[in-house]
């Protein structure tokens, strides 16, 4: 095979979506241990959306936006990143991000069982063994000794499935909504309006604002890669990839975030891995695998 420009760039891209969105887990989870959850994430998604406009400012990409896209994104930046993202980060305080992880791998069982319950589409009996399969995964996973060693640990598992569902039906409704042709443009203005949202309710929570002078290098060092790595390049490859290879390719990435996390999580930070976690996440994976292959149909 010859390897073109484009070729690279692809391999480069699936790299950013496999390996950089996977670290994001341990990187919030060293980052919330010394910063507030909703300022660490308000700061995060304003400091990005910034750059973002910035490089889109830089690159002549129109950021223009009539009435109607400015609220579809502040509702999509509220659902993705204020609640979906802000308050996963607040769970990581009590769960660890390998386990977080493999949460998150659920979600296209959410959004399938939400296209039924609001489209009223149909489901696969292919996708239907995946949905079981999803349960019972998530079951093994959550019904461990060792998940609750640690004070609220049971409210972190709880909140991080309602961050899942709010991802999923940020995800439905983004598809279907009118939005910014670029969407590049549109990952800035949900970045930026969805930090916003986070500061205000950062303030409400009553939460310290540590400023950065005063964090740890570790923590500035992940700071740093979340919002130019985590924020603004794994989603320019995500939506690169989008154009260039087919979306089940693409969606492969539920398959390959949560083993990048759970390695992280044990080799930096400690985190146990039981040998329930594994069986419970190789059941749970073949569940989305049969989801993401199987299409719903009306």
């Amino acid at each position: 095979m010859k390897f073109t420009k484009e070729i690279v760039l692809i391999i480069l891209a699936f790299f950013a979506i496999y390996v950089i969105w996977g670290s994001t887990y341990m990187l919030n989870k060293i980052a919330v241990q010394e910063i507030a959850p909703l300022f660490l994430s308000s700061l995060r998604f304003v400091f990005a959306g910034m750059l973002i406009f910035a490089i889109a400012y830089f690159l002549k990409i129109p950021l223009s936006i009539t009435k109607k896209q400015l609220i579809n994104n502040i509702v999509a930046g509220f659902l993705f990143l204020s609640y979906g993202n802000g308050v996963f980060v607040w769970a990581l305080k009590y769960v660890d991000s390998g386990f977080a992880a493999l949460e998150a791998s659920s979600m296209p069982l959410f959004v399938l069982l939400l296209l039924r319950i609001i489209y009223k589409q149909k489901i696969q009996k292919l996708a239907i063994v995946g949905v079981f399969l999803g349960i019972l995964g998530i079951y093994l996973l959550v019904n461990q000794q060792e998940v609750f060693n640690s004070n609220n640990s049971i409210i972190g598992i709880l909140m991080i499935f309602t961050c899942i569902l709010s991802w999923s039906f940020a995800s439905i409704l983004v598809s279907k909504a009118d939005m910014h042709k670029s969407y590049f443009v549109n990952s800035g203005y949900q970045m930026l309006t969805g930090g916003l949202i986070l500061s205000v309710f950062s303030l409400l929570f009553g939460e310290k604002w540590k400023m950065p002078i005063h964090w740890s290098s570790a923590t500035i060092n992940s700071m740093t890669l979340l919002v130019i790595f985590g924020s603004i390049v794994a989603f320019t490859a995500f939506n690169f990839l989008l154009r260039k290879v087919s979306p089940e390719k693409v969606s492969t990435s539920a398959y390959v975030n949560p083993i990048i996390a759970l390695f992280l999580g044990w080799f930096i930070l400690d985190e146990q891995i039981t040998l329930q976690s594994i069986i419970a996440a190789s059941i749970l994976l073949l569940g989305v695998y049969f989801i993401n292959t199987s299409k719903t149909t009306t």
